[in-house]
């Protein structure tokens, strides 16, 4: 279980890897067996479906930067929102209001749902 004051270092650490792009950091933070939604796209089960997943939509960006504004959690629940910076391969930028929502059990996410309005990547 994550305790609260745990909980925001666990999502800061989260979307540092995120942010960087970084697959070895985040294949660290996931389970075997892990479920995964992103906005639109098709939900993925399974640690290298998710990188897989992430690995294409970092290649279809330049660069991304999360600004967090909240986090709360219950047991293993961890939910979090903010801001996400796009920018485009083109240069152009695109911000958004994305919740992510997880399962955390013994520091390893389960249960991975974000929500964000991609539409305009």
């Amino acid at each position: 279980m994550v305790r609260f004051e745990h909980a925001s270092l666990f999502v800061k650490s989260l979307y540092e890897c995120v942010d960087n792009k970084n697959l070895h950091v985040l294949a660290e933070k996931l389970d075997e067996d892990v479920y995964f939604k992103f906005s639109n796209f098709e939900a993925v089960t399974g640690r290298d479906a998710v990188l897989e997943s992430n690995e294409g939509f970092f290649s279809s960006i330049k660069n991304m930067r999360h600004e967090i504004r909240n986090v709360w959690s219950q047991g293993d629940d961890v939910i979090c929102n903010g801001k996400v910076h796009y920018t485009r391969l083109n240069d152009s930028l695109h911000t958004a209001e994305f919740a992510t929502v997880l399962t955390v059990k013994n520091n390893k996410i389960t249960n991975y749902l974000i929500y964000a309005d991609v539409s305009l990547l």
